[in-house]
């Protein structure tokens, strides 16, 4: 695992852009063009990433990024793959595919099960933000069970879909999950996906200071907190060979029962007013998963 004072220097997303203070996408992107060393292009639909990178004639990303329609960003990222295996650049450069959550597990996922069919050549990367935050903080498939939005005014009904086990169902080389404010996480993570062919999908949490109501500063300490609750797993899976990684890998090994729900639902606006038979649904239901986790981790070892 990659040390914290040795994740390189190299920048690749330059000072000054558009994004919310706090925004946790910034956090997670300069890690993964880092790992990449910025020898890649990009496909990124209408989201908050294009925010990030401003709008033409200028950006805050110095890497190649082709803005693509909302539901086709796998298959736009399959093109551009098509496209250097045919000009032989294929080795010289990583196509990496980056959407929302709404656009990979909502309108997004049409494309994105095709692309992994067929296992095209390329990083799939979703920031899951957990809403449709662009365009006003509405609900999307990945919302969390209780969080408010705009269109879930009393708090949403169901569970997020689990976007990382229906790729892992594809059969594609490599599945993994992170957050954005574990940053070796994230580098390790593209680093290995980089240097593997086929389809690899990488989820990784993001923060969301806006939509999620807290505080700019505490973007980090709240997705520290979702890991330590069990909310978000940190985890890879190569070629079908599972393996819990860093903060939720601790955890495991160290067998001690995980922090209640009830300290991170408690930082955020979102979920104000959760009573307690919600809450309990909420703690119930990481308990079950995270078990799951931990035992297909000691299976695999």
């Amino acid at each position: 695992m990659t040390k914290l004072l040795d994740l390189p220097e190299s920048r690749f997303v330059l000072p000054g852009n558009r994004a919310c203070a706090g925004c946790g996408i910034g956090i997670g992107l300069r890690q993964i063009t880092a790992a990449l060393d910025g020898r890649m292009v990009m496909a990124v639909p209408a989201c908050c990433l294009t925010v990030v990178g401003g709008m033409y004639p200028t950006s805050s990303v110095a890497v190649p990024w082709v803005n693509v329609a909302f539901p086709s960003t796998a298959a736009a990222a399959a093109g551009l793959a098509a496209g250097l295996r045919a000009t032989g650049r294929s080795e010289e450069m990583t196509v990496l595919a980056m959407a929302g959550d709404g656009g990979t597990g909502d309108i997004g996922i049409q494309a994105l099960s095709g692309a992994a069919e067929r296992n095209d050549d390329f990083i799939y990367l979703c920031y899951d933000n957990e809403a449709y935050m662009n365009t006003g903080t509405q609900r999307s498939g990945l919302t969390p069970h209780g969080a408010r939005t705009t269109t879930t005014w009393a708090g949403k009904r169901e569970n997020p879909k689990d976007m990382p086990r229906i790729m892992e169902a594809h059969g594609i080389p490599y599945v993994a999950s992170t957050s954005a404010v574990y940053p070796t996480d994230v580098f390790d993570k593209v680093s290995r996906a980089r240097d593997m062919r086929g389809l690899r999908y990488i989820h990784m949490n993001t923060p969301c200071p806006s939509g999620w109501s807290f505080e700019p500063r505490d973007t980090v300490r709240i997705g520290e907190l979702a890991v330590e609750c069990g909310l978000v797993v940190l985890y890879e899976v190569v070629e079908g060979a599972f393996r819990l990684t860093g903060r939720s890998a601790t955890l495991a090994k160290g067998g001690r029962p995980l922090k209640p729900v009830t300290e991170y639902l408690g930082t955020q606006g979102r979920f104000r007013g959760l009573d307690g038979g919600a809450v309990g649904e909420i703690q119930a239901w990481v308990d079950q998963r995270w078990a799951g986790f931990v035992a297909r981790h000691a299976a695999g070892r």
